[in-house]
């Protein structure tokens, strides 16, 4: 803010003051109408957060909040992105309780292993319990998915170019929007 404040001719209070209010601005809007039959694609992500009050030390041994981010399987555009939720909260538990579940509601859905327990989710076949090797039609068919289910990480990290999911500063309750500015910029570069 003191290096965009000058660039202005403003205090740097005054810029934050104006990010502060067009941040909610630029938030990617809410789709009215979206093709049922489409498949989305889930994924989660996390963010290194300063504000201790939403984030929680996790696997990266920083804190971070949990993001999770769905796009659509033809178009490749973010259709929604979740609350955030602590860190050290696995896939799983996220995907139920960040919201994400409802605005993806009536979709077929791809992720990763990480999402069983999900009825509703596609997940790759697991190995057999004996340790013996899986037949070749689901090996085919777990192929398939690890190809359509990489676009979801090269969307999360064209998103990740942006330096601000790189290390949050900000106000953890301001994440949510900026997560939705960035998916919306992310669409927009896409879209070119």
């Amino acid at each position: 803010m003191r290096q965009i404040g000058p660039l202005f001719g403003v205090s740097h209070s005054a810029a934050h003051r104006v990010i502060d209010t067009l941040g909610p601005l630029l938030a990617m809007a809410p789709v009215r109408r979206r093709p049922v039959d489409q498949i989305a694609i889930v994924d989660g992500t996390l963010i290194p957060t300063r504000d201790h009050r939403l984030a929680a030390p996790s696997k990266n041994y920083r804190y971070s909040t949990n993001l999770q981010v769905a796009i659509d399987a033809n178009t490749r555009l973010v259709i929604a992105v979740s609350d955030p939720q602590p860190g050290n909260r696995n896939d799983t538990i996220v995907y139920r309780t960040s919201g994400i579940d409802q605005k993806l509601a009536g979709r077929p859905i791809m992720a990763d292993g990480g999402y069983r327990g999900n009825p509703e989710v596609i997940i790759p076949y697991r190995k057999n319990r004996d340790g013996g090797p899986l037949p070749d039609w689901k090996e085919d068919l777990n192929a398939q998915h690890r190809t359509v289910r990489a676009q979801v990480e090269h969307a999360l990290a064209r998103m990740k170019c942006w330096k601000i999911l790189r290390d949050y500063r900000r106000a953890a309750n301001t994440l949510a929007d900026t997560a939705s500015g960035i998916a919306h910029l992310h669409n927009i570069t896409l879209a070119r």
